[in-house]
């Protein structure tokens, strides 16, 4: 039997139905605080409830079906999408995890310095971007979902450049601390913090400008700076818990 006929004679009922769909984990910045966007189901299972924004896997790939959820739920133009990292996060296909039927999903991680109010797509009764302090509880297993996300974006402002994508073009060093204080859920010390960012070959690199108004307390302009070249941050900057922990 050769291809054609193969693939003419198979039966895809022979095996238990699975369906695919994609999840994401959305994070930015409001107020000082690490946000993530959460949807209130507006069809069973779990009416109701609080969920990450999804949905099915149709025609579209992957990452195609899960910047078309982020979209849907958060309003967001094609230009403004290319404004968001977005990578895979991770499987989840633990049997029973959906009770409609075999139910696999791939996870998404996405990060934006600034998104819009979202706006509830047609199958949830709202979107609200939440405080993670605030996280409700969650359908299926996208609490677990939503950990992993979290520890992802912790690690990865270790080890990456990925901190500049929560803040503007042209940052001062004290709005790119922000970032990792409301990510880490950390008070870093500015000096300190100051230091370790300069000493990190390609990590930013500075415009030449200043702010246009000194600090708060009158002193001196902030230079501005702009994400540098480096894919990887060596030496990384490590959480201070995690710094405790090494030594």
């Amino acid at each position: 039997m050769d291809e054609s006929d193969f693939l003419a004679a198979y039966n895809p009922r022979a095996f238990d139905p699975m369906a695919v769909t994609a999840d994401i984990v959305a994070l930015t910045i409001r107020d000082g605080r690490l946000h993530v966007l959460l949807v209130r189901r507006g069809e069973p299972p779990f009416r109701g409830a609080w969920a990450l924004p999804g949905g099915f896997v149709r025609e579209d790939d992957l990452e195609e079906a899960a910047a078309r959820e982020l979209a849907e739920e958060t309003s967001l133009s094609p230009a403004d999408l290319d404004r968001v990292h977005l990578e895979q996060l991770g499987t989840y296909g633990k049997p029973g995890r959906d009770p409609r039927m075999r139910v696999v999903t791939v996870a998404y991680l996405a990060f934006a310095p600034w998104l819009p109010d979202p706006k509830a797509g047609s199958d949830a009764d709202a979107a609200v971007w939440t405080p993670l302090t605030a996280t409700r509880e969650l359908a299926f297993d996208h609490a677990k979902i939503l950990d992993d996300g979290l520890e992802r974006a912790r690690s990865k402002l270790e080890y990456t450049p990925l901190a500049t994508s929560f803040v503007g073009e042209e940052f001062t060093i004290s709005e790119l601390r922000a970032v990792y204080d409301a990510v880490w859920e950390e008070q870093l010390h500015p000096g300190n913090f100051h230091r370790k960012v300069l000493s990190v070959p390609g990590f930013v690199e500075s415009t030449g400008l200043t702010t246009e108004r000194g600090g708060p307390r009158g002193g001196p302009r902030a230079r501005l700076y702009r994400k540098g070249d480096a894919k990887y941050l060596h030496p990384a900057l490590l959480r201070p818990s995690r710094e405790d922990e090494i030594r």
